[in-house]
């Protein structure tokens, strides 16, 4: 499992012009769902996202975790994309979504995250804050 995780102040996602998930102050989490990818992998990233301490505390320095604040998730095959040989990435490391989208169902519920359309084509508006941007995998 992999994910891109962006500290944001906004972020919204939308498909075919309508906006399916809004959020304040939090985190865009972009995740990509593995072949041999299980439960497992999705406690365990979902528990280090909230964990993070990746938000800015009282004396300015980035020392706090998500606490309250909210998280969009977009799902994101992508993230396996494979271009060490060629042009064209290859995707044959991502799950078949009938195995991802059960997973990306279960790490928005653990973080009770705004979402995406899971296999739709999205447009993702957001505003970083800082930047912080973190690779994360599991």
């Amino acid at each position: 499992m992999r994910a891109l995780v962006q500290r944001v102040s906004r972020a919204s996602v939308s498909v075919d012009g309508e906006v399916v998930g809004r959020i304040g102050p939090g985190l865009v989490v972009l995740l990509g769902v593995g072949t041999g990818d299980g439960a497992e992998q999705v406690e365990r990233l979902a528990a280090k996202v909230r964990a993070l301490r990746i938000f800015d505390d009282a004396g300015g320095r980035m020392n706090e975790p998500l606490g309250e604040r909210r998280v969009l998730c977009v799902s994101q095959f992508t993230l396996y994309g494979d271009v060490r040989r060629g042009n064209r990435p290859s995707y044959v490391g991502a799950a078949a979504p009938d195995v991802a989208e059960p997973l990306y169902e279960r790490f928005c519920e653990l973080l009770d995250a705004e979402r995406g359309r899971f296999g739709a084509r999205m447009s993702v508006d957001l505003t970083n804050d800082g930047p912080v941007t973190l690779l994360l995998e599991s």
